[in-house]
């Protein structure tokens, strides 16, 4: 019995999320949290001298409530911080849809750019 209640629950908390997948080709030190990590959306242009150093995709698993955009986002940011990138590209973009998925569904690229992210074009997070 106490199997079943603990499988149930552990279900329960890992199906509230987006599906997310992700792959590094390299790994850097993980960005401290003075550091900023920017997001560039779709139409954002990635500076030439950033170095792509992974990628991520966020899903649907039938089941998940906090998938939005900008949680999908905050999440992808995460992720950036600790494997060492500063920078995320949003490289597609899937709306929720009446008869589809109830969550975005993203693709991201992550980078490591030397320069100043500050100067950079963004996406500003929104989180209610």
């Amino acid at each position: 019995m106490r199997k079943i209640i603990l499988s149930s629950l552990f279900l329960t908390l890992v199906s509230c999320g987006a599906s997310i997948t992700s792959n590094f080709t390299t790994r850097l030190q993980p960005i401290s949290m003075e550091q900023k990590v920017v997001i560039l959306d779709i139409k954002h242009i990635v500076p030439l001298t950033a170095k792509k150093i992974g990628y991520a995709s966020f899903g649907d698993t039938g089941f998940s409530t906090n998938c939005d955009y900008n949680s999908n986002l905050a999440s992808a940011r995460e992720i950036a911080s600790k494997n060492g990138a500063n920078l995320v590209k949003v490289t597609e973009k899937k709306e929720p849809s009446f008869f589809g998925s109830t969550c975005y569904r993203i693709k991201v690229d992550f980078y490591s750019y030397e320069g100043d992210v500050n100067q950079l074009n963004q996406y500003q997070i929104q989180i209610n």
